[in-house]
């Protein structure tokens, strides 16, 4: 019996060994990557507080009409330059990017260059 590889556990497993070095603090908080088949998700985490200091996604009210008519990396740009907007009106200029088990390629790499126009530095 042949045994397909169960892609999203693979996924977790990757994120897991990632998370080992990757670690936001109040001064440099985390900023993590979730990816679906049809939508992207950002949020600023501070892990030693463990809370959210800033989400976004492609969801959002502000941005849903403008990512419904764009390709999917562009929406994830659009995502970026809104988690970067949020961040930096919470006072963070800084973060660690958590791609979140996903290759940096893609939708991924298009929301951290949008953060990265919007201002954030990582």
């Amino acid at each position: 019996m042949i045994k397909h590889k169960d892609r999203n556990a693979s996924r977790q497993r990757r994120h897991v060994r990632i998370r080992r070095g990757v670690a936001g603090g109040p001064d440099r908080p985390r900023l993590s990557v979730f990816r679906s088949l049809a939508h992207i998700y950002a949020q600023v985490i501070d892990d030693r507080s463990k809370s959210t200091l800033a989400s976004a996604s492609s969801l959002d009210p502000e941005i849903r009409a403008d990512a419904a008519k764009v390709k999917k990396a562009e929406a994830g740009k659009l995502v970026g330059q809104l988690i970067a907007r949020r961040a930096k009106a919470k006072g963070i200029r800084q973060v660690v990017f958590d791609r979140g088990g996903y290759q940096y390629h893609g939708r991924v790499k298009a929301l951290a260059d949008g953060a990265r126009e919007g201002g954030l530095e990582f």
